[in-house]
């Protein structure tokens, strides 16, 4: 390994070099302490609406203070984002009558539910069941769960993922749904919203760890508790009566109890044409929850451009976390999480203190720390849909959701690629690196709508989302895959998601050096990215350009 301080020179030199300015890279050390303050048992989890979470802000808006930013929002270092939480009692219980034997499902062993509605108790009284395959209405691709069938006032059962994901190939060709790579159609937060549309009173997801992308531990720890939205003029109102998860082997109970088989069901769902299943029972429960309101931050850092300073390139990551979770089997019940997302804060405090260090860009640069991911990506959508800085102005961005603190990899990945321009120009910037561009390894996941970056492509700013991939560099192959699936299994949204010391940070600041790059051609450029051909978000992207020239 090379001596931590010689490789920061090294690297402070090198990306002085590339970006033609007399900065410093991103540096370890800084990387270092921001992730270990910001994962300290002191911020508690950094849950938005909890000391910690005020922590976290105080703590974010002094880095970007002593970096020499300034305030990104009229002279605010903060945009208030309103929240309410909703907490549900956990002795809640769903009750399945009129099959062939009662069933009672616990709260947090078979299911997980919710109410995004704010009332103080939610009454779900035998609702009738309806298994609607993988609960997609998609007109464009001559596919519709719901045909044929009314299920309003009713609980529909959803498969999570798409009806194609395990199709090996990935891609607009490989299946009606781009086979192994997820759409938005697979995302659990589409089924809510499509079951809403449909009338639907509650609608409860099939997990299945694969298609997931996690195992049911991440849900019981990220659905349990204070659970957090938006505080819209509606009180949630016009959302699902009951939202929730069920377990696999729940769900093979519960449609046994109505005559089905979880199998059969499955493979038929798979098949274009499928038709919705009502079955004879019944779901009732009843939410007893507590209310509270507040208000979050998102904390705006900003580097205004010296010629076009009313064009702006984005900087996100989110600083929130799970707070106080479910304890593990050491009795630690704080979620630190460190990599998610302390890791991409400290990377975003890094890169803005070089943007300040070096030559001032044309355009100016945005540093968003979002709050409310966790919860549904709720700063960034608040954001979005509430821009300081106007939308049609803003260029593209990279967001920042856990750094590689693996090692330098030799290979890059894009998230969600084939979407816009700016994967290319990243691509090229990781080639004359030496490092090559990998497809995704878990497509099926869906890793471009589940965090920040998904709000802005939304509303049609290019947004990417990319870092390292391949094979870790000097370690024997198959090393960082390991790493990773042990991440996911061990950490990821649990309490061992913990700061280490022993982390290498080499991977994290070559992936940066990237990322500040791409941001230097954007502020110095006069260009803007654009969506692909065939994206679904193109058209938004188009209008607002219109409306710019």
């Amino acid at each position: 390994m090379i001596h931590q301080p010689a490789f920061t020179v090294l690297t402070t030199l090198l990306a002085s070099v590339l970006a033609g300015t007399p900065g410093a890279a991103v540096s370890i050390a800084q990387l270092q302490h921001d992730t270990q303050v910001l994962s300290s048992d002191a911020y508690e989890g950094r849950k938005p609406g909890t000391p910690g979470g005020d922590k976290a802000v105080a703590y974010i808006i002094a880095q970007m203070q002593a970096a020499g930013l300034k305030p990104g929002n009229h002279g605010q270092w903060t945009q208030d984002v309103p929240l309410v939480t909703i907490t549900t009692d956990p002795a809640a219980t769903l009750d399945i009558a009129g099959g062939s034997a009662p069933l009672s499902l616990a709260y947090g062993k078979d299911v997980v539910m919710w109410t995004k509605r704010q009332v103080a108790r939610l009454v779900l009284a035998k609702s009738p069941m309806v298994f609607v395959g993988y609960g997609i209405n998609a007109p464009e691709r001559g596919w519709n769960d719901y045909a044929g069938i009314d299920v309003r006032g009713k609980t529909v059962v959803i498969l999570v993922n798409d009806p194609d994901w395990q199709t090996r190939a990935a891609g607009k060709d490989a299946g009606p749904f781009e086979g192994r790579a997820m759409t938005y159609y697979g995302r659990y937060t589409y089924k809510f919203e499509e079951a809403m549309r449909q009338g639907a009173a509650a609608a409860l997801v099939v997990h299945d760890t694969e298609p997931a992308g996690y195992p049911f531990g991440v849900i019981t720890t990220s659905w349990t508790g204070p659970q957090i939205d938006l505080d819209l003029p509606g009180k949630g109102m016009e959302r699902l009566g009951v939202e929730g998860w069920l377990t696999h082997d729940a769900a093979a109970r519960l449609l046994a109890a109505g005559g089905q088989d979880l199998a059969s069901l499955e493979a038929a769902a798979r098949v274009k044409g499928f038709r919705a299943v009502a079955m004879p029972v019944s779901a009732s429960t009843t939410l007893d929850d507590t209310i509270t309101h507040s208000l979050s931050k998102n904390v705006l850092g900003l580097v205004p451009g010296a010629r076009r300073p009313d064009e702006f390139v984005l900087y996100t990551a989110h600083w929130d976390h799970l707070g106080r979770c479910p304890a593990d089997k050491t009795g630690d019940d704080i979620c630190n999480g460190a990599v998610d997302n302390a890791s991409g804060v400290s990377g975003l405090l890094g890169i803005a203190g070089d943007f300040v260090r070096g030559k001032r860009p044309q355009r100016s640069v945005l540093f968003i720390a979002v709050t409310g991911e966790e919860a549904g990506l709720l700063g960034s959508r608040w954001y979005a849909e509430n821009p300081v800085y106007p939308l049609a102005r803003t260029v593209g961005g990279v967001n920042m959701d856990s750094l590689n603190v693996v090692g330098p990899m030799d290979s890059v990945v894009v998230t969600g690629a084939g979407k816009s321009q700016l994967e290319g120009m990243f691509v090229a910037l990781a080639a004359a690196k030496g490092r090559k561009l990998l497809p995704e390894a878990t497509p099926e996941k869906g890793g471009y709508f589940r965090s920040d970056h998904f709000s802005f492509a939304k509303l049609g700013v290019p947004m990417l989302a990319a870092g390292s991939g391949g094979e870790a560099i000097g370690k024997p192959v198959g090393f960082a895959a390991a790493a990773r699936a042990d991440y996911v299994a061990h950490r990821y949204h649990q309490p061992a998601d913990q700061y280490d010391p022993n982390w290498d940070w080499r991977g994290a600041v070559a992936d940066l050096s990237l990322y500040t790059q791409l941001g230097r051609q954007l502020a110095d450029g006069g260009g803007w990215p654009a969506w692909l051909p065939g994206s679904e978000f193109k058209a938004i992207r188009d209008a607002s350009a219109s409306a710019r020239k």
